[in-house]
């Protein structure tokens, strides 16, 4: 006798043929369960962030100074009046352009350092990789006002024991413009970097050994095993602390307004967000502070999108 075998497609439950439902995943659940899930913060994000930007938005419109605050005056509505006022400032645009210099170089020199550190702790022993990791932590521990002020003090011309030992006298590191940027920048990258420095020791270490080992053997350097091997594997990873430093470094304001007394001799040293801050605060221009930080918050949105979408050119799923 000749059985013939017949291929049957398995029944459902409901007596189908086993084919997925719309709307379901292989597992059985819904599509939309996992946004069930992100509800709560998704809730508490958009009551904590969109809203404010919302108020931020409605605010750079108006006329919004000290007289609408007080009631002494309606406020009226200007269109895109603060914003043609700010473009129009020389001020304004010299601001911006300082911020854009000085957050670059902060990314590149946090980067850098981080980087160079994460790759350290690779190649020493447990030691001195937990003395490191220490004082790392320390440094990021530390509040920006606390380490802006320490900063300040080994810098001092009169006291600081910087200059004593680099032979400098009473040279004043805050009176010059370029001098005190660079300041503020060495501050910034000393508290910026053990984010950095974690965050990569960690990729490297899910890095696997065979890799790395094969590279050697075939005779490549540690700056080319870097570059060509252990970098394109922690491109996802360095994507997120860059986008992060460029947040963070952009928006610096603690560290220049202690460090440069609130902007520099003239105002040589401010930034976007210690400008918005005499703006809104000083002056009571509070519709142009507003206005100042939508044009923060669009570059910001800007320079992100533009990084992710030249990373899922080069295939990176992030």
């Amino acid at each position: 006798m000749t059985a013939t075998l017949t291929a049957r497609r398995p029944r459902s439950r409901t007596g189908g043929t086993g084919a997925t439902p719309a709307g379901t995943s292989r597992t059985g659940t819904s599509a939309w369960t996992p946004w069930l899930y992100l509800l709560p913060a998704l809730a508490v994000l958009g009551a904590l962030l969109v809203y404010p930007v919302y108020q931020l938005g409605l605010i750079s419109f108006l006329e919004y100074t000290q007289a609408q605050v007080s009631g002494g005056e309606p406020t009226s509505f200007q269109g895109l009046g603060n914003y043609t006022a700010l473009f129009t400032d020389p001020q304004f645009r010299q601001v911006l352009l300082a911020t854009v210099v000085f957050a670059a170089a902060c990314v590149a020199g946090t980067l850098a350092v981080g980087c160079a550190l994460a790759v350290l702790l690779t190649r020493v022993r447990a030691l001195p990789r937990l003395a490191l990791m220490l004082a790392a932590l320390g440094a990021w521990a530390t509040p920006a006002v606390t380490g802006s002020t320490v900063w300040v003090f080994l810098f001092d011309a009169d006291f600081g024991p910087v200059n004593r030992l680099l032979g400098l006298g009473d040279f004043s590191w805050t009176y010059g413009r370029y001098s005190a940027f660079a300041l503020v920048l060495l501050e910034v990258v000393w508290c910026s970097f053990p984010f950095v420095m974690v965050t990569v020791y960690a990729g490297i270490r899910a890095v696997p050994t065979e890799i790395l080992e094969a590279a050697a053997l075939d005779g490549a350097s540690q700056w080319r095993i870097w570059r060509t091997v252990t970098a394109p594997l922690l491109r996802p990873i360095l994507a997120v602390v860059t986008i992060q430093s460029v947040i963070w470094d952009f928006k610096v304001f603690t560290q220049i307004y202690v460090m440069t007394n609130g902007g520099g001799i003239a105002g040589q040293n401010l930034v976007l967000n210690v400008y918005a801050y005499q703006q809104a605060f000083a002056s009571s221009q509070y519709s142009l502070g507003a206005a100042i930080g939508v044009v923060m918050l669009l570059l910001l949105l800007a320079v992100t999108l533009v990084y992710l979408r030249l990373l899922r050119r080069q295939g990176e799923d992030l």
